[in-house]
């Protein structure tokens, strides 16, 4: 599915933008989907998704949209989901031939007002023992510079947990600040793929269009989850391949309240800060 270049690169920088994985029309159909989606839940919630730690970082009165589970509500993202150039390419970065769904979310950042995230990784909202948690973000419509593409640090995944910020999961706003990562703007159809230890974020939309994006967070199944956090409806679903073991079994002392994830005005936070990652 990716060249051996492609998975060097990866493995040397902690993520790969594939370009054109999906085609234009395809992705103008997942873009319709889900703005119609949107649409339909934002008649009767009004969830403002920006992070506490995003308006540490821009005085602009932002706003970003999100849908969780997008795949039970509409089957265009459910066949997303199991495409096989999507999972191949993401069998080849973790090196396994079965590839277990963790959770999907979609973004909208607004023209004009799209909520940037401070640089962060994903690591502290649902540690792994093996660290094989890897995400992707499907691009819907173009993602530029000036509309707040994901930005990463190459390498950053070698690093291993970073200490966060006292006021949330990212990391500390001066010490890793969003406008000095790597942009990477895309494409339509154009996925990007990183570890769950990448250091990502993304800036600020100041496009007059609509940002649209949908993450897929996956995982090998046979790396167990460190604490029993960040539960969704679709954990645990084979994407690929099959599923080696048939449960996992944590002892009790391993689950924190703490840790928990509590729900927010309808967004899943974790630690008090909504839990909404990728960029």
């Amino acid at each position: 599915m990716l060249t051996q270049e492609q998975i060097q690169f990866y493995q040397d920088n902690g993520y790969l933008l594939v370009k054109g994985m999906f085609t234009k029309e395809e992705a103008a159909e997942f873009r319709r989907a889900g703005h119609e989606l949107i649409d339909r839940i934002y008649q009767n919630e009004t969830v403002d998704a920006t992070w506490g730690g995003a308006r540490e970082i821009t005085e602009v009165k932002t706003k970003l949209m999100h849908c969780h589970d997008v795949q039970f509500y509409d089957a265009t993202f459910s066949r997303l989901i199991v495409d096989e150039r999507l999972t191949g390419a993401a069998a080849d970065i973790m090196g396994t031939p079965n590839v277990q769904l963790h959770h999907t979310k979609m973004f909208i950042k607004p023209p004009e007002k799209g909520s940037p995230f401070p640089m962060h990784q994903d690591h502290p909202f649902f540690p792994h023992d093996n660290d094989s948690m890897i995400a992707a973000i499907v691009h819907f419509d173009n993602a530029p510079i000036e509309k707040g593409c994901v930005r990463v640090i190459p390498g950053s995944h070698k690093l291993g947990p970073l200490p966060t910020s006292s006021t949330g999961n990212h990391l500390d706003i001066h010490e890793y600040p969003v406008e000095e990562a790597t942009p990477c703007p895309a494409e339509p159809g154009d996925v990007l793929f990183f570890s769950y230890l990448t250091i990502h974020g993304s800036g600020l939309n100041l496009s007059n269009e609509p940002r649209t994006t949908m993450l897929v967070q996956m995982r090998d199944p046979e790396d167990p989850p460190t604490i029993d956090t960040h539960r969704s409806k679709g954990q645990g679903m084979m994407l690929r391949g099959i599923n080696p073991i048939t449960s996992f079994i944590k002892e009790p002392a391993k689950n924190s309240a703490a840790n928990a994830p509590k729900m927010e005005g309808g967004a899943m936070s974790v630690n008090g800060e909504p839990s909404m990652m990728g960029g």
